[in-house]
This record gives structure tokens, C-alpha cells and sequence, in this order.
């Protein structure tokens, strides 16, 4: 296992723990949520990391940690509501919304060690606020996709859009935990 893998694991572990506790809390809540809605949950968590780089004074002591495990656990979110559609009740148990996380967030983590092995390592020489302009542009090509009814002519889908989330959301996790 490479030390990227490793890094990886341990950030998919922390948003992983956090998505259960959650589970245990509020149940499946979230499958009553829109891909617009959920994509606009990302977008108001992204600004907040931006708002954090940018003020470097915060009124509430949080910090951009939470709010990138946030987006890792809504865009994992996303893609089970992309399969799955959205829902008029809350239709799903536990063990199926661990067993679709553990899915999608392998899914993503497979996709990175591939652009990873590709890139050479080079998500190491980026700035964290990089990721946060590289997430916020992403929200806003899955917002006008969405406006656009799921058409594109020649780019990636929604779907694409999330994974990219995930991946700069757990670089951003590695490099400030």
C-alpha cells in the first residue's frame, strides 16, 4: 500500500465515522433531497472554507475540516440519490446507506489512485485553497449541468463532478490533518 493510499484511508475513515454518526442521529433523512439540493448544501459548505481562507477570522470556532468531510459525506450522498432518485419518505435502512457509502467512496478512492498514478503525486504541490476553487468550480459546472437537465455536448456528467469533489475534498482532508 503507498503512502497515498494510506493517507486516503485514514481521511475516508474520518468521514466514514462521521456519515455513521449521522446515520445513527438522523436516520436516512437525506433521501428526500434533490441532486440540486445537495448540491447546493456543497456549495454553501465550500464558500465557508473559502470565507475561512479568505477572513482568516471566524465568529464560530469551526474549521475547514468539517466542513470538507461535509462535502466528501453530501457528494457520496449525491451519487447514491443519482442511482437511486430522490425520495418522497425516508425509504432506506442503515445497513443499505452504509453498504452504498463504502460503494461510492471506494469508487472515488479507485478513481483518485488512478489519476493519481497519472498525475504523478502532483495534488502534493497544490495549495488546500486551491482544492476549495477547484470544488467551487466543479458545484458550479454540476449547477448548470443540472440547470441544463443532465444534457452536456461534450463534458463528463454530474456524476464525474461528485467524484472530483470527494478526491480535492480528502487532498485538502491530508493536508490539514
Amino acid at each position: 500500500m503507498t503512502k497515498t493510499e494510506k493517507e486516503f484511508d485514514k481521511v475516508i475513515k474520518i468521514c466514514q465515522n462521521i456519515f455513521e454518526k449521522k446515520l445513527k442521529d438522523y436516520g436516512t433523512a437525506w433521501r428526500i433531497l434533490r441532486p440540486s439540493s445537495l448540491t447546493d448544501q456543497i456549495l454553501i459548505k465550500a464558500q465557508r472554507i473559502r470565507s475561512f481562507e479568505i477572513k482568516k477570522v471566524r465568529k464560530i470556532e469551526e474549521n475547514s475540516t468539517s466542513e470538507f468531510i461535509g462535502i466528501v459525506n453530501y457528494a457520496v450522498i449525491s451519487l447514491i440519490q443519482l442511482e437511486l432518485g430522490f425520495s418522497d419518505s425516508i425509504d432506506m435502512q442503515e445497513d443499505k446507506a452504509k453498504e452504498l457509502y463504502n460503494k461510492y467512496i471506494q469508487s472515488a478512492k479507485k478513481l483518485m489512485m488512478q489519476k493519481n498514478h497519472d498525475y504523478n503525486e502532483a495534488w502534493r504541490s497544490m495549495r488546500v485553497s486551491s482544492y476549495t476553487d477547484l470544488i467551487l468550480m466543479k458545484i458550479f459546472r454540476t449547477k448548470q449541468i443540472e440547470d441544463n437537465e443532465g444534457e452536456t455536448l461534450i463534458s463528463e456528467g454530474v456524476d464525474a463532478n461528485y467524484y472530483d469533489m470527494i478526491n480535492y475534498s480528502l487532498f485538502g482532508l491530508i493536508k490539514i490533518c
